[in-house]
């Protein structure tokens, strides 16, 4: 039997991973660092509104907006195509989190916002989240839209450039659970598990 502590217990061990998450580990800019402690910060203590309305395009070209899901959790996840670990194994955990709730999964919609529209193209989106699950849904908009939406809930990101005009994104990589009148809730840290997960989504579906 899994014994789930509060979220925000969670985080003991794992602050100095969450800063910002990537295999690539260049150094970064002083004015980088401080923007992710910043961030970091704000999220952590709840100092700030978490969060906010955003109206971006899907994987199919439709535009959507998060009012269009009150009535559902939502979990939103900050991330890129091309993230070699962190992004695919959270959609994964995500993609056995919604199969581990059926009937109730519909009660339960997950978001996945690029963080690099130049590359992440709506039909690449449309084949990476159907890999994990037709159900979540990919959104996309432009790099200004992205990073006032990122800002909004507290995600740092950044370019790291590699070899050539390559680059990656390092980036703090949290599941934002927004309740069903989407407001904030709490997040995951990066790494959770399927079975965490679902304890505290069907206690919040409970609850309401």
């Amino acid at each position: 039997m899994h014994l789930i502590k509060p979220v925000s217990l969670w985080l003991t061990g794992f602050f100095f991973s969450l800063l910002v998450v990537s295999s690539c580990f260049a150094q970064s800019t002083q004015q980088s660092r401080a923007e992710s402690a910043r961030l970091m910060n704000e999220l952590m203590s709840g100092k700030g509104d978490i969060g906010g309305p955003f109206s971006l395009t899907d994987q199919n070209g439709k535009l959507r907006s998060l009012s269009e899901f009150n009535g559902k959790i939502t979990l939103i996840y900050f991330g890129y195509m091309f993230c070699p670990d962190v992004c695919p194994t959270d959609l994964a955990n995500l993609s056995q989190l919604l199969k581990r709730l059926g009937p109730l999964s519909n009660k339960v919609q997950v978001i996945f916002i690029t963080l690099d529209p130049v590359r992440d193209t709506q039909e690449l989106m449309r084949n990476y989240v159907n890999h994990f699950d037709k159900r979540i849904l990919g959104l996309r908009g432009t790099e200004t839209q992205t990073k006032e939406i990122a800002t909004k809930y507290k995600t740092f990101y950044e370019k790291v450039k590699t070899k050539g005009n390559q680059y990656l994104i390092d980036h703090t990589a949290f599941i934002y659970i927004m309740d069903q009148k989407g407001k904030y809730h709490a997040f995951f840290p990066p790494g959770t598990s399927p079975d965490r997960m679902e304890i505290m989504i069907r206690e919040l579906l409970a609850s309401k």
